[in-house]
């Protein structure tokens, strides 16, 4: 059954729809306040700590998607400069740094405006692209920072397509 079939009233609050997909999808999950939820989702290479949150003043579903990290102060450059390779490969979404907090941030925001309703779909879409943008870049972020390569060589294994079977 779609995720859709469930709901049929038009005014369903979208934080009720993601708490729904977590429910479906077995996430844990927080739901913080009316407008807000958080939740963990395990991936890959780590858990991956989103938080989506309603704002009927600009009708905006704000999603973060964060994972720790701590960069040595002197690889600052190289994490900013892979950030810019990371974004112009991101069509939705992008990706930034939060010193004070030492998080990775991939954040998005789906403006409902007009009185728009998102569907499940594109919720569900929402969150598996924030966590799949994580997955992708994750590594070369990795290689970049503690391994020691250009942040052009360390896109490669982000952009790299797989041919064949294993």
């Amino acid at each position: 059954m779609a995720l859709s079939e469930q709901f049929l009233q038009d005014d369903i609050h979208p934080i009720d729809i993601v708490e729904h997909i977590a429910e479906h999808h077995e996430w844990e999950f927080d739901r913080i306040g009316d407008d807000q939820i958080a939740m963990a989702v395990d991936g890959q290479w780590r858990t991956y700590s989103l938080t989506l949150a309603w704002s009927g003043y600009d009708e905006t579903l704000r999603l973060v998607c964060t994972f720790d990290m701590e960069p040595p102060a002197e690889k600052l450059p190289v994490l900013f400069e892979i950030l810019n390779e990371i974004n112009d490969e991101c069509w939705a979404g992008s990706f930034t740094w939060w010193a004070e907090q030492k998080l990775m941030v991939y954040r998005y925001g789906l403006v409902l405006a007009g009185g728009q309703v998102a569907s499940p779909e594109q919720i569900d879409t929402m969150l598996h692209a924030a966590v799949s943008s994580a997955e992708r870049y994750y590594p070369a972020l990795q290689l970049a920072i503690w391994g020691d390569q250009s942040p052009r060589d360390a896109m490669q294994v982000a952009i790299a397509e797989a041919y064949g079977r294993a």
